[in-house]
C-alpha cells in the first residue's frame, strides 16, 4: 500500500488551475482561502491513507443491512374501469395525461 505524503502546500496557481478545470471563478482573496483549505484537506486524506487497513476485508456498508421490505405478492386490486372511473381523463384504458414531450406517437 502506498502512503500519500505532501511536502509542499498548494500554489496559488495550482489552486487557479482547479479553479479553472471546475470551471469556477474565484477572486484573488478567495485563491489564499481555497489553498489554505485544500491543503487542509489534501492533510487529512493523507492522514486516512496511512491508517493500517491492510487486514480489514471490503464491505459494502459500515454495519450489517438486512432488507426489511416485503415480499413482493400479487394481491387483489380494484378492477379498471373503477380506478379510471375517477381519473380526471382516460382513453382505450389507461389514463390519459398531457402530451409533455413533441414527438409523434
Amino acid at each position: 500500500m502506498s502512503t500519500l505524503s505532501r511536502k509542499e502546500p498548494l500554489t496559488r496557481q495550482e489552486v487557479a488551475h482547479l479553479a479553472r478545470l471546475a470551471r469556477l471563478a474565484v477572486t484573488d482573496e478567495e485563491l489564499d482561502l481555497f489553498a489554505g483549505q485544500l491543503d487542509a484537506v489534501l492533510d487529512a486524506v493523507a492522514q486516512v491513507g496511512k491508517a493500517p487497513v491492510e487486514d480489514v476485508p471490503p464491505t459494502t456498508h459500515a454495519v450489517p443491512m438486512t432488507n426489511v421490505m416485503r415480499p413482493d405478492a400479487v394481491r387483489p386490486s380494484l378492477p379498471r374501469d373503477v380506478v379510471l372511473a375517477g381519473a380526471p381523463a382516460a382513453e382505450d384504458g389507461r389514463f390519459r395525461v398531457p402530451r409533455i414531450l413533441q414527438e409523434e406517437a
